[in-house]
């Protein structure tokens, strides 16, 4: 009995072991096919990354002088009448001869338009409803490409018939080119200004976090508006005319009525920049 009692409790033993190796490789299988995960790392911030929340908000401002390779000029024939019909021959027979002299300097078709043509009753009285005529008022637009020759051409103009003056202005066929050297200025103008404010306060600035630039239109008041108002492009140029040009030192002065000088591009930015 005691040799019966060992066997089973061999074959106990036995099959206990199996049950124990029956159940504890699947999971050891399984925990050795899954990869174990490599802890992530933290998100870096990037070494040039602004700081938005410390800023500082300066403008820059640079004009360019430059002489001028265009001139516009604008010129108005005034024609009165006692018909409608009459008033008009009128002022096309002087106009003709207006544009006639203009082609004899050499000024091409093409460079001469009608910028403003307004017809309009005589009432005499003033205040009354009687119409005592007609009056015409004719604004033609003369593009000179020989800026030299714009005080001649004012004069053949009123030989020939025209009786008004009704703007003159002189501007440069590159602007693009003179208008990117002032944003450039300007630019550096914000930018120097910028460090100096920093540096007083004890900080440096950044990288630029926001740039605007400011446009203007230099217009020339109720002149643009009754007469100029298809030249905006020659306005925002700031024409601005200077007797004798800056470098030309003790120069004699120009006598003609009209002296094209210089004219100004003008260019304004804003910029806000971080501040480290």
């Amino acid at each position: 009995m005691k040799h019966i009692s060992t066997f089973v409790s061999a074959v106990l033993a036995v099959v206990l072991i199996l049950l124990l190796l029956n159940t504890g490789l699947p999971s050891f299988n399984a925990h050795a096919a899954t990869p174990t995960p490599e802890p992530q790392q933290p998100a870096q911030e990037t070494e040039n990354a602004c700081n938005a929340d410390r800023t500082i908000q300066v403008s820059g401002t640079a004009v360019v002088n430059v002489a001028p390779d265009r001139a516009l000029i604008q010129l108005g024939v005034e024609s009165n009448g006692k018909s409608p019909k009459e008033v008009q021959g009128r002022n096309a027979a002087t106009i003709k001869k207006v544009i006639k002299a203009m082609k004899g300097l050499g000024v091409e078709a093409r460079y001469i338009s009608t910028d403003r043509y307004i017809i309009q009753p005589i009432y005499k009285p003033y205040d009354s409803l009687y119409i005592d005529g007609y009056r015409i008022y004719n604004v033609i637009s003369i593009t000179m490409l020989d800026v030299d020759k714009t005080s001649e051409a004012i004069v053949v103009a009123f030989q020939a018939g025209a009786n008004q003056v009704v703007d003159v202005e002189f501007y440069t066929s590159e602007l693009r080119k003179y208008r990117d050297q002032a944003r450039e200025l300007a630019m550096k103008a914000a930018s120097e200004k910028a460090a100096a404010l920093s540096q007083a306060a004890g900080a440096d600035t950044d990288c630029v976090l926001q740039i605007n630039e400011n446009t203007h239109s230099y217009l020339n008041g109720w002149n643009w508006w009754w007469y100029g108002a298809n030249n905006q492009n020659v306005w925002t140029q700031n024409a601005v005319q200077n007797v004798t040009p800056s470098d030309s030192g003790s120069a004699p002065v120009d006598d003609s009525p009209v002296s094209a000088g210089q004219i100004s591009v003008r260019a304004e930015v804003s910029v806000t920049f971080a501040l480290k």
